[in-house]
């Protein structure tokens, strides 16, 4: 597709307009059972009922047409580790035990350049065959991990958020840097990287216990001299953690404490996990503008607990989905939605179809601060999006012909779908899909 030549995409189409948890629900969404939306030079032009619109267009204009299928924005999976790829489904006991005995050795492999940029291309090649456009991601310790990540990401014209890995203490020497060398190396990283195409930078400190109190210091000192770059760390992941924590900085009233003290708390950081907070330390995180990465399969993995969704509703907190592959089961939102809904009925909450689909979209790009970028299909918005199969599989096929409305389509989409659900990928318009497939039937 020229960039100077409009196209259009025809299917029912999905998109939110606010957070169906926040407001009445018919009013937090669009939805075409016939619709058509139209990409001029990547970005969205216009969206309706196809028949309106079709009467308007150019005979001569392209149309895509993917009818019987739905279009959705592309997912936005708000923490994940593609150097973790290849540890996916090892067997760890618990996180400390999963960090020490695969996560550690694993990353040690990104100071080759060969290796971290082989990883990079099969990591975006998976997100997309799972229909993930863009994701907040970790790098390693090497700043060549970054550098060979964002490239990767470059090349195909992305919307990804990445930064180094800080840690100066708790770990393997050979992935121990220093507070010094962690500012100088993400400072030029983000000199380079921040606001470069569609690519944003993310200061990444690991965890509170891998780094120091200078450490830290200096990430939110290089915060304050970059408030448009985001903050990307993990926070009451497991109770374990929490405890080492309380040992390491005594004088600090949470483990979210920790990060808040040393200016790491506000707009565009997103603290995965969150599992463990108290009430105090949502609050702060919702005065903050901080967000939670609700992470269900590796939650459940590694049996670190259940994320109370609705006690950060009712504080206002924002909360994105993500995977955390490797420490994560799966590459796929949907699979991911699907756990987070089992997460959420263990925790006597209902989390709708709706919801979830918006917290894949909408509420991810809230999460990383880029609603006015991605996300939905907004006049102006950046063409990211998806189209879901709803013949993926035999199963699907046969439980969507009595589905009865919207809600039970998604809910069915959601529970049963995997890649085979996604029929096709476009970012700012252009089809994204990996050539080859990594699949083996």
């Amino acid at each position: 597709m020229s960039d100077h030549a409009p196209r259009a995409f025809r299917a029912s189409i999905l998109h939110f307009l606010s957070d169906p948890g926040d407001s009445d629900a018919a009013e937090s969404f669009e939805y075409f059972e016939d619709g058509l939306l139209v990409v001029h030079k990547g970005k969205v032009q216009m969206l309706g009922p196809a028949r309106e619109l079709l009467a308007t267009l150019p005979p001569s204009m392209a149309v895509d047409d993917h009818s019987g299928n739905l279009i959705v924005p592309g997912f936005i999976d708000t923490h994940t580790h593609y150097s973790q790829t290849d540890i996916i489904a090892c067997a760890g006991r618990d996180l400390l035990h999963w960090l020490e005995h695969y996560t550690f050795p694993e990353e040690q492999k990104f100071a080759d350049a060969a290796h971290a940029s082989e990883v990079a291309e099969f990591f975006l090649d998976e997100l997309l065959r799972n229909g993930t456009t863009t994701a907040l991601v970790f790098g390693t310790v090497h700043k060549l991990s970054v550098d060979m990540f964002f490239e990767a990401a470059d090349q195909r014209n992305l919307r990804m958020v990445a930064g180094k890995v800080l840690m100066d203490r708790h770990c393997p020497e050979p992935l121990r840097d220093t507070p010094a060398s962690a500012y100088r190396e993400s400072a030029e990283l983000l000199e380079k990287w921040n606001g470069r195409a569609r690519l944003n930078y993310a200061i990444t400190p690991r965890f509170a216990i891998t780094s120091s109190d200078e450490q830290l210091a200096l990430a939110g000192k290089l915060a304050d001299e970059h408030p448009t770059a985001h903050i990307h760390s993990h926070v009451a992941e497991n109770v374990d953690e929490i405890a080492w924590v309380r040992k390491l900085f005594p004088s600090s009233r949470s483990y979210l404490d920790v990060y808040d003290r040393h200016h790491l708390l506000r707009e565009r950081a997103v603290y995965a996990h969150c599992v463990h907070l108290d009430a105090g330390d949502r609050r702060r995180m919702a005065e903050s503008g901080a967000a939670t990465a609700f992470c269900p399969t590796s939650n459940l993995f590694l049996g670190s607990g259940l994320y109370d969704i609705a006690a950060a509703d009712a504080a206002g907190v924002m909360t994105g989905i993500a995977t955390d592959v490797g420490g994560g089961t799966s590459f796929s939102m949907l699979k991911t939605m699907a756990e987070a809904y089992k997460v959420t009925q263990l925790k006597r909450h209902y989390l709708s179809p709706l919801r979830a689909f918006y917290l894949a979209t909408l509420g991810g790009a809230r999460a990383l601060g880029l609603q006015h970028a991605i996300g939905n299909f907004a006049d102006g918005n950046e063409a990211d999006f998806i189209v879901l199969d709803c013949k993926a599989s035999a199963l699907i096929e046969r439980r969507l012909k009595s589905a009865v409305s919207l809600d039970e389509k998604l809910f069915a989409l959601m529970m049963l779908g995997d890649d085979r659900a996604i029929a096709a990928a476009y970012v700012c318009g252009e089809a994204a899909l990996p050539k080859e497939n990594h699949r083996r039937n």
